[in-house]
């Protein structure tokens, strides 16, 4: 069910019932929006409403129960294709890019009648990780695309696209949800969560959903209450307990999950300053994200990432402790 993203999913159907649906959509916006929800929900309301029975004029999402949709949940639809990233067989890792193999697979969908309706569909997730061999492929196909074919290309960073590949498409852009929304995600997602862990995954989502779904499971609740000791408190003791717990290897999920939310809580704090004050948080969290981002690539010792990040975050709350004592 797709929660939230109300005046895209209306752009995409007037698009549809009016008879001028671009042969490609680019839907952009930061990773955990729901961008790919949107992207399935969308190519099944087409399929579904040009095999027959109709759909649901005014709703994007289509009952489980039509035909369409139970062949997408089989993953046996004849007339779409999913491109994403393939996993390595020796080390089940994801492939660094999406190769121009898997572009020029589409070849035969695409010279070749759809099967179940007039539509064909392809959902390439995301278009960022494409090699420039398979971006210029893909192109191709973009600029002579076969009639009745829709591509959703999911970005998130649309800036970096090769810009005849963003001109061949109609833009569409994602923004954060309301947390409203969020949660409603978060309950429907992983509906065992309880209320504690699922308010402590919405403190962190920042309109993400997709995100926050990434921590379900790591006791969020636990780590934010250390950040905020430290943060708030500069406890010492807060921080080595944390650099302990976080570095050992049962722990990797929620260190990465530290090293992802530490950088955003300076972000965050940043946000609501002016002035000075604000010149010298921003430099404190680019340091943050740079070290956070190259952590794990270079293998760096865990305890002493841990223990710089926590030392940013003490030195965030005593400047803002500074601030208000100054206006107090």
């Amino acid at each position: 069910m797709l929660i939230g993203h109300r005046a895209q999913a209306a752009a995409f159907l007037d698009a549809w019932q009016s008879g001028r649906m671009p042969h490609a959509w680019l839907l952009a916006g930061a990773p955990g929006l729901g961008k790919r929800r949107f992207a399935d929900a969308a190519v099944a309301h087409v399929l579904a409403d040009a095999a027959g029975p109709r759909v649901a004029a005014d709703e994007l999402d289509i009952s489980t129960d039509h035909p369409t949709a139970r062949l997408i949940a089989a993953g046996s639809h004849v007339d779409m294709r999913i491109i994403t990233r393939e996993v390595r067989e020796r080390t089940g890792d994801l492939a660094a890019g999406i190769t121009i193999d898997q572009i020029r697979g589409l070849q035969p969908l695409l010279h070749s009648t759809p099967a179940l309706s007039a539509w064909r569909a392809i959902i390439i997730d995301s278009i960022d990780d494409l090699a420039r061999p398979a971006a210029n492929a893909l192109l191709k196909s973009l600029e002579e695309p076969p009639p009745t074919t829709l591509f959703m290309l999911v970005s998130h960073s649309p800036g970096r696209l090769l810009p005849t590949i963003r001109s061949r498409c109609r833009l569409m852009r994602f923004q954060s949800l309301a947390d409203a929304d969020v949660d409603r995600v978060i309950a429907a997602q992983a509906p065992d969560l309880g209320v504690a862990e699922r308010q402590a995954l919405l403190s962190v989502a920042q309109g993400a959903p997709g995100q926050a779904l990434r921590y379900a499971g790591l006791d969020i609740g636990g780590l934010m209450e250390a950040i905020d000791a430290i943060e708030y408190r500069g406890n010492a003791i807060a921080i080595t307990a944390l650099s302990r717990t976080l570095s050992a290897k049962a722990a990797q999920q929620r260190y990465e999950a530290f090293l992802e939310i530490a950088p955003a809580r300076i972000r965050q704090r940043a946000m609501a300053m002016q002035g000075t004050m604000l010149a010298e948080a921003i430099v404190l969290w680019e340091k943050a994200r740079d070290l956070a981002s190259s952590a794990v690539p270079l293998s760096l010792d865990p305890q002493s990432v841990i223990f710089e990040l926590a030392g940013m975050l003490a030195s965030l709350g005593r400047q803002t402790d500074r601030e208000t004592s100054k206006h107090g």
